[in-house]
């Protein structure tokens, strides 16, 4: 079953096929229309693949805004969860094709291929608004889908066996020049050819699950691993996403990323289209991610 599920077929058509019904602005106050339209796409599509859709509300810019919680429950041990997330908005004036169309087309693409599967622990997948700094320059801004369900996850004392946070997994190639913020605790190759796994020390169990899987036969996805001290306030840059509010709650998590602005000059641009990304490649990110997936939540035969 699993040989099935991780079959290489499809993938790259079917993340495509998402990016172009995602792509286009997605914001509150620039495009707020089409905000609310990503929002019902990720829903209807949970939703005709057989999960327990629901919505999280949590208020920003004077009114509600929606994270997209799909759930599969658990057979053995319901109470311990498995999450998948990426965020469904984007920049005011960025279509967001990679950021994070691209994470959002993965995690429907995973949803789809393990809808159906029995697992011990319950699988949930969750497309997180307002990711996106709302005032440019302050990251206290942003990440709001994110903080309101990692709140949750404290108030009804959820048990994570892991988050895995799909951040923009599109943009890669063995052409791109690669950058990085300076003092990271890892060489980082000048080559953008590879998917970072960013973790803390608290996650470093579940970001060695996601590389086992990247490195399996058929796979085998350049990968680079650094896990970072604390919850990474020596270096802002690892902390830039929906990973770090379930750090900052204890939980494990991990940010599988292309690392944007350090390889992409379309990032929060408007050139950040379907055109400009590495579909095979996001398509072995979201492989790596499903294999994790399987090992995680305990697939049951």
């Amino acid at each position: 079953m699993t040989q099935g599920i991780l079959a290489p077929e499809g993938w790259s058509e079917r993340i495509g096929r998402h990016i172009v019904a995602l792509e286009g602005v997605r914001h509150p106050l620039a495009a707020p229309e089409a905000l609310e339209r990503a929002a019902d796409y990720a829903a209807r599509e949970l939703t005709a693949l057989g999960y327990q859709v629901s919505e999280q509300l949590f208020p920003a810019h004077d009114r509600m805004f929606r994270n997209i919680v799909a759930t599969l429950p658990g057979i053995g041990c319901p109470e311990e969860r498995v999450l998948v997330v990426a965020h469904y908005d984007t920049v005011a004036n960025s279509p967001g094709a990679d950021d994070n169309a691209s994470g959002t087309a993965g995690l429907l693409e995973i949803a789809r291929r393990l809808a159906g599967a029995s697992f011990e622990r319950t699988l949930q997948f969750v497309a997180v608004c307002l990711e996106e700094n709302q005032i440019t320059g302050n990251r206290e801004t942003g990440l709001m889908g994110s903080k309101a369900l990692a709140e949750l996850a404290v108030g009804e004392a959820w048990q994570i066996a892991g988050v895995l946070v799909l951040e923009s997994i599109g943009y890669a190639g063995p052409g791109l020049v690669q950058q990085a913020p300076p003092g990271l605790p890892v060489q980082v190759s000048e080559v953008g050819d590879f998917i970072a796994v960013v973790a803390n020390e608290r996650s470093r169990e579940l970001a060695e699950t996601y590389v086992a899987a990247a490195q399996a036969p058929g796979i085998e996805l350049p990968y680079l691993l650094m896990v970072v001290p604390g919850n990474g306030e020596p270096f802002p840059d690892t902390r830039r996403s929906d990973h770090s509010p379930f750090w900052d709650r204890g939980y494990p998590a991990l940010m599988l990323t292309d690392t944007t602005n350090f390889r992409s000059p379309h990032y929060h641009e408007p050139s950040d289209t379907l055109e400009t990304l590495n579909l095979d490649f996001a398509a072995q990110v979201c492989r790596a991610a499903t294999g994790a997936v399987l090992d995680l939540a305990r697939l049951r035969p």
